[in-house]
């Protein structure tokens, strides 16, 4: 367990002393996509040293957070995962997700990104109600995603069926047409690929539900400047 603590009877002063050391929030969101060695999780958490990584599991193990176990055969490796307390946070992480989209934009140069983070965060930012019954699938470096719209609203799609609009492009500009902070114009201006029904395009950000600095009044109305 860390020996860091605020001496404060509070439940939230508890739970930052279990997640709230540096890279701890980004070790459950690794685990959260399933299952990590420890190489899986040093090679995806760009810029951890071995010992900080040692470090801050042995903390969330300490707090019931993680547990090691083994895989079964023809696997037999030690992995890192969650157990139901650490299971627990998911929401709460997912919702972190959603606030800090705030300052997504524009990305810093050369930032990490690994495509699972997008799937795993997309769900949460799913606006409500029904959407445009399209079907869109997003590639990066080879990899993808596969959702559609419809009267239920976002989901990923259950089949291999195609889509309406394939959009291959750098992480940044992914982020930029999911939140239409990035103009269709712009967008292949930048290099993004469209192959389908380019139309479709205008309809990609009205499946989700974003926030952003660059969208809101900085204050209050009726504050004083």
């Amino acid at each position: 367990m860390s020996e860091f603590r605020y001496a404060q009877l509070c439940p939230l002063a508890r739970a930052t002393e279990v997640v709230g050391n540096r890279w701890s929030l980004l070790v459950l969101r690794e685990l959260m996509l399933g299952p990590q060695r420890f190489s899986d999780l040093k090679r995806r958490l760009a810029g951890i040293s071995t010992s900080v990584l040692a470090e801050r599991l042995a903390a969330l193990e300490g707090y019931g957070v993680v547990e090691t176990a083994e895989l079964p055969p023809p696997g037999c490796v030690s992995v890192y995962r969650l157990t139901p307390h650490g299971e627990a946070f998911r929401p709460v992480l997912l919702e972190l997700a959603r606030w800090g989209l705030r300052w997504l934009w524009p990305p810093g140069a050369g930032d990490h990104f690994e495509l699972d983070w997008l799937r795993l965060a997309l769900p949460s930012f799913a606006a409500p109600g029904p959407t445009s019954a399209r079907r869109f699938e997003l590639r990066v470096a080879g990899e993808r995603i596969r959702f559609e719209g419809g009267p239920q609203g976002f989901r990923f799609a259950a089949d291999d069926g195609p889509a309406d609009l394939v959009i291959e492009a750098a992480p940044e500009d992914l982020v930029g047409l999911l939140t239409g902070l990035l103009p269709a114009s712009a967008a292949r201006a930048r290099g993004v690929r469209l192959m389908g029904e380019v139309e479709a395009l205008a309809d990609l950000p009205r499946l989700f539900r974003f926030e952003s600095p660059s969208r809101a009044p900085t204050q209050r109305q009726g504050a004083n400047p």
